[in-house]
């Protein structure tokens, strides 16, 4: 699993939002949520990235830390 995609499934859990809230919120598929989640999608666009980060209310560094 990739960084981000490992970073954004703790930071949901934590935040105690389903893929399909968090899909929601990001205004993205859920299919899109999660692909990048299981790896499927390892390169997202930094667009979808920074509407992940806001959903979360996070910064995008904190979904590229590793």
């Amino acid at each position: 699993m990739s960084t981000i995609g490992k970073n954004i499934k703790r930071l949901r859990q934590e935040k105690r939002l389903s893929q399909d809230k968090l899909s929601k919120l990001a205004d993205l598929s859920l299919n899109t949520v999660v692909k990048i989640e299981l790896d499927d999608s390892p390169n997202p666009t930094i667009e979808t990235v920074q509407r992940i980060a806001k959903a979360l209310e996070v910064s995008v560094d904190d979904l590229l830390k590793k």
